[in-house]
């Protein structure tokens, strides 16, 4: 289905619980509260029914950490029996891979996108509070002897984890490692923005895939190097994506805090058009006190 603007959107980010496992310094605050009252696993499979009529073909199942959620391997599954849907991927932060990849991959991922900001322990540690970054290695590792393709994404924090580390795990390995521009919501408006992604330089540049990366290649690597520029490279006019909130709240973009509650929606179908239909023409993190959206990114869905 197409937006006012005429853009395609169909895609959807699927939220399946606010809760995470990490403390991500730019992602949760420190007096966060969970949710109780989330989408059920029914409720989520008759609202991606209804906006598969409408188009949606691609869902990516987030979080929080949605490998929390024990349904969570059941509900792709089936996802993957819905009609019109082509494609379920998950993100994760990693944690809990090892445990759970056999039971993603039985239950037909298609790709898992893994959250790591960079490959020193004690750095990793400050950034997200647990000391866990030899699971979230086996998680990778485990996945990559499964042949699920992944996605590693970065976010960058300048004076943090600036040295791009995880670069190197795409050099041995068909891994594509994508570096993420720090976007101002909820705890991220704290952090002073990173060397904008138009200054980090690399030849061989080509476009592929469903989302906003911009790949490279790199001699020497067998996997790709992405950047997700949303600040630096405003991509709005080409965005094809809806998001579904952990406790049924559709988003047309991530910057503001306008959309529909389906949970408590008669017409599931028709309140999704809407939100489609009213779809901002672009975001406006450029300045800041124009977002009216007020809550985390575990809130919302990563």
């Amino acid at each position: 289905m197409k937006d006012s603007y005429g853009r395609n959107i169909n895609y959807m980010r699927v939220s399946v619980t606010d809760r995470c496992d990490l403390k991500c310094s730019y992602c949760i605050s420190e007096d966060r509260k969970f949710k109780e009252d989330i989408l059920s696993f029914d409720e989520i499979i008759n609202i991606c029914r209804e906006a598969a009529k409408l188009g949606i073909s691609k869902i990516k199942i987030t979080g929080g950490e949605p490998l929390l959620r024990e349904d969570v391997s059941c509900l792709i599954k089936e996802l993957r029996s819905v009609e019109g849907i082509e494609s379920v991927t998950l993100t994760t932060n990693g944690v809990l891979l090892e445990k759970y990849a056999e039971d993603i991959y039985n239950a037909g991922t298609d790709s898992v996108n893994i959250s790591l900001d960079c490959l020193d322990r004690d750095i990793y540690k400050k950034i997200t509070g647990c000391d866990c970054l030899e699971k979230v290695l086996g998680g990778i590792d485990a996945a990559y002897d499964l042949n699920i393709p992944i996605k590693i994404n970065t976010v960058l924090l300048k004076g943090i984890n600036d040295s791009m580390d995880t670069m190197l795990l795409a050099k041995n390995r068909n891994i594509d490692v994508r570096f993420i521009e720090l976007m101002p919501i909820g705890e991220g408006k704290k952090f002073e923005p990173m060397l904008n992604n138009k200054s980090l330089m690399i030849k061989r540049q080509y476009k592929r895939g469903n989302g906003p990366a911009v790949y490279y290649s790199l001699e020497g690597y067998k996997g790709s190097i992405g950047f997700i520029s949303p600040l630096s490279s405003k991509f709005c006019a080409k965005c094809n994506r809806i998001r579904l909130t952990p406790e049924g709240f559709l988003k047309g973009c991530l910057c503001y805090d306008e959309g529909i509650d389906l949970k408590s929606t008669k017409d599931i179908g028709a309140a999704i058009e809407k939100v489609i239909k009213s779809k901002p023409k672009e975001h406006c993190f450029e300045n800041t006190e124009m977002i009216t959206e007020k809550k985390d990114m575990n809130e919302i869905g990563g």
